[in-house]
């Protein structure tokens, strides 16, 4: 019925977890997990074989779009997962992502809400920012979406098959979505799941707040790149604005998640310079 697919990369303990949770399943139906290694150099390989899943190995990293669109050549399914090596997914997670494809057989994509889950001590919060990690909500009802994101999407072969693969020269920052702007300018649709949820998780030292800064500065970056590959890029003077701005924010209201906030903007900011 349908192919989970799993790009991982070095990260043999968070992908254990994810592991667990999707071959924990509540769903009648028949279903595939399949690891995508992009040549991980820790133990990876043993973490998906005592999980009893499909293993495909990359012998060096090319990327996390090509370990998704490897996983989309091998899947046995017409509807394909896609999660990141980073999640726990509840047991009814798949389910709903099923019976959410058979209730809009007209969408060709599907994403659902992901949750921040930190696991041991974490910045402290004014409350006044997003999380330190890619979140997704968009309500409590199905929806038409522009975008969602690959730690929870689904997607029909049909669709792949018409708009192509994911761009592999792609960094990561605007990796899928590059593929859901093509995928809706050929006339798809995509539709957010209310019910599918999952967590995204940041555990041990990844959840302190030098890992998170480091983790938001190069992904500031990747989308700051990609953004000058669309053309919609900002002056360099609106990424300084910003910056200055988190810079405002973390003094006036003594919050360290506006640090991260600010590793971001400055990621975005010398790629601007970078890119004069």
């Amino acid at each position: 019925m349908v192919s989970v697919v799993v790009p991982t990369h070095d990260r043999a303990g968070y992908l254990a977890v994810t592991l667990d949770s999707l071959n924990a399943q509540d769903i009648e139906a028949p279903y595939e997990v399949i690891v995508v290694d992009d040549g991980s150099r820790d133990a990876t390989a043993g973490v998906a074989r005592r999980a009893g899943v499909r293993y495909v190995r990359h012998d060096r990293p090319r990327g996390v779009n090509a370990a998704r669109n490897e996983g989309f050549r091998v899947a046995s399914s017409d509807l394909i997962a896609l999660v990141d090596d980073d999640v726990y997914a509840p047991p009814e997670w798949l389910r709903a992502m099923v019976d959410g494809a058979a209730a809009h057989p007209e969408a060709e994509a599907f994403g659902g809400p992901i949750r921040a889950r930190f696991e041991g001590p974490t910045p402290r919060s004014c409350g006044r920012e997003l999380p330190p990690i890619t979140t997704l909500d968009l309500g409590a009802e199905d929806r038409e979406a522009e975008l969602v994101w690959s730690a929870n999407m689904l997607v029909r072969r049909r669709a792949l098959d018409r708009v192509g693969e994911f761009d592999e020269t792609l960094p990561t920052g605007g990796d899928e979505e590059d593929w859901l702007r093509r995928l809706r300018a050929e006339g798809g649709k995509v539709v957010y799941l209310a019910a599918a949820g999952l967590d995204h998780r940041r555990a041990g030292a990844d959840a302190r707040l030098r890992p998170l800064m480091r983790a938001a500065y190069q992904r500031g970056r990747n989308l700051r790149a990609y953004d000058a590959r669309r053309g919609v890029a900002p002056a360099l003077g609106d990424e300084l604005l910003t910056l200055a701005g988190c810079g405002w924010h973390t003094l006036r209201r003594a919050c360290p998640q506006g640090l991260v906030m600010g590793a971001h903007s400055a990621g975005r900011t010398l790629e601007a310079v970078r890119q004069r």
